[in-house]
């Protein structure tokens, strides 16, 4: 039984829904846009993701029995809402940037199209999954550049909720991981899957050989040992010992990883288990792996750091209304105008463009009167960010399930070519490349 994600959003969501029904303004056409004013952190790019989710979720959004039931025992609205909401599918457009594509000030990630009734009850809902699985796809994306060519496993599980665990495996997987530990991951969105043994198992053996013993035996010799769980340099002997120099990798979760890996490497060599891999794991974000690019390791296992989007755990992206229609039909660009949280009204075509293949600018053309501006033909170098995700309240599924996953992971390891040397260092700056808003030909540098 499918379960309704109806309720997945605030209830000032529902109430404003109430009081336009009221007072007619309910059905206007309006234009909601979702963005960030900044990138979290200081970082110099975001990455989109948690798009083919929330298409998914969307079409779950639907308001049955059960949830009129506890709208109305909760007065939270009236019983003309409640009709609306009984009915309710969202028959709008949604266009927005593809899963796994670069972001920065200003980005236009979702522009969601159809009366206010239908857009507005789906703010929390986009946010909830924009801003969760942007934030983790963004810190992965650090972490794969600091790895370069060496793999990377996520193994957070156990440091999210069951849920997040699985949506931020998927994340991490978009941008550069390349396995999870997590089962549903796998099975839902088509991740490779990885493990072995944990501290638990070695310990539960009435000798560390005897546990190594036990999972060859179950695994064969390929397998990856964990060596730390009393001495490290006794661990790697007795592993070859156990397993022979075919060993496939021994794996390090303690210690000052960069001194360990190098006497682990050396004391693997001197008992010729030449090909054998060391994985290391141990608390690891971008910046320890960065720390590890001279040493002899051959993959990584990050947990906490990627699933809590290593400190910054929110895109911090906000869902605003930025055109409607008055009440002659005509459109009206909108915006909110305090200092601080200030936003640009109007429907929005966004652009990268590239000087020989090299993004230098995230151009955002806006169209106050919602004509069509040929910017192909005024900057032809600039590519086009913006995909249709929903047509007429149908979504394409093309971006859903392990299909939609899998081309998010393509998209992102094509577009993050285009960055600037600059944009590939971890340091806090200002975003590799600079918004330019193209309001009437005049550009406009934010």
């Amino acid at each position: 039984m499918t379960r309704s994600t109806a309720l997945h959003t605030d209830r000032y969501e529902l109430t404003m829904l109430d009081a336009a029904l009221r007072d007619g303004t309910a059905h206007r056409r309006c234009v909601f846009e979702v963005f960030g004013r900044r990138l979290a952190a200081g970082r110099r790019f975001g990455v989109v993701a948690g798009t083919g989710r929330l298409l998914g979720l969307l079409r779950d959004f639907r308001f049955g029995d059960d949830e009129l039931r506890f709208l109305r025992d909760e007065r939270v609205v009236d019983a003309a809402a409640l009709r609306f909401l009984e009915d309710y599918r969202f028959t709008g457009s949604i266009t927005g940037y593809h899963e796994g594509e670069l972001y920065f000030p200003g980005s236009p990630i979702l522009t969601v199209e159809g009366t206010f009734a239908e857009a507005v009850i789906l703010e929390t809902l986009a946010l909830s999954v924009l801003n969760h699985d942007s934030a983790i796809a963004t810190a992965a994306a650090r972490m794969s550049i600091a790895a370069g060519d060496r793999p990377l496993a996520e193994m957070g599980s156990r440091r999210a909720g069951e849920e997040s665990a699985v949506a931020a495996a998927r994340a991490a997987y978009i941008a550069g991981f390349g396995a999870t530990s997590n089962l549903e991951a796998g099975r839902r969105w088509g991740i490779p899957s990885m493990g072995t043994a944990a501290h638990a198992f070695t310990l539960l053996h009435d000798s560390e050989e005897d546990a190594f013993r036990a999972q060859v035996a179950a695994l064969g010799v390929g397998t990856t040992l964990l060596v730390d769980t009393y001495d490290i340099r006794s661990g790697v002997e007795t592993a070859i010992r156990v397993a022979g120099t075919g060993l496939g990798g021994v794996r390090i979760d303690s210690g000052d990883l960069p001194t360990v890996a190098a006497a682990v490497r050396e004391q693997l060599d001197g008992l010729g288990a030449v090909g054998t891999k060391i994985t290391v794991t141990s608390d690891l974000d971008e910046f320890a792996i960065a720390a590890l690019a001279a040493s002899p390791v051959d993959a990584y296992g990050v947990g906490t750091s990627v699933v809590t989007g290593s400190g910054a755990p929110t895109a911090g992206m906000v869902y605003k209304l930025v055109a409607r229609q008055a009440s002659d039909a005509s459109w009206v660009s909108v915006a909110k105008a305090s200092p601080d949280k200030a936003s640009k009204g109007g429907r929005k075509a966004a652009f990268r463009s590239l000087d020989r293949g090299t993004a230098t600018s995230e151009l955002i053309v806006v169209s106050d009167c919602f004509e069509e501006i040929d910017t192909a033909a005024t900057h032809p170098d600039a590519r086009a960010l913006q995909v249709p995700l929903v047509v007429r309240g149908d979504a394409d599924t093309a971006f859903e399930g392990v299909q939609g996953t899998a081309a998010a992971r393509r998209h992102h390891a094509r577009v993050r070519e285009e960055l600037p040397v600059r944009g590939l260092a971890l340091s806090r700056s200002d975003p590799a490349v600079p918004t330019v808003y193209v309001d009437a030909g005049r550009p406009r540098i934010s």
